[in-house]
């Protein structure tokens, strides 16, 4: 399975380079809202919030839009979407999103995008 993960021992500094990075793959400018992946504190310590490709969203798209791929990431056909929001809804850790303007919602695709960003080299696309 291919997914986005973060180094153990690696240290966020919120410079938000990974986030800019992935708001411009997507939608071609930076907002943060806009990004699959988001810097969050939890008990004083920042990290970046990731796609850990659980399948939740596809267990909750009714249309049957979301496909694990062969590499265990989960895809969005947006032939086959509605723009509903449920599995948006369904993340358990907000980093699908759906901006108003969008007809789909977006979500990590695992490019590896955001870890060639990262100038503290903290993330990276492993496979398990």
């Amino acid at each position: 399975m291919k997914k986005l993960t973060m180094k153990k021992g690696g240290d966020c500094h919120a410079c938000l380079e990974c986030v800019i990075a992935c708001s411009q793959a997507f939608y071609k400018e930076f907002d943060p809202d806009k990004s699959c992946i988001q810097i969050t504190e939890k008990k004083g310590a920042i990290k970046p919030m990731v796609c850990i490709q659980c399948g939740k969203c596809a267990k909750a798209c009714e249309q049957g839009a979301i496909k694990q791929n062969a590499k265990g990431v989960y895809m969005i056909d947006k032939k086959l979407c509605v723009g509903c929001g449920k599995c948006v809804e369904a993340c358990p850790f907000g980093v699908m999103v759906m901006p108003a303007e969008a007809s789909a919602p977006t979500k990590c695709i695992a490019c590896g995008i955001c870890a060639k960003a990262c100038p503290m080299e903290i993330l990276e696309v492993v496979e398990s």
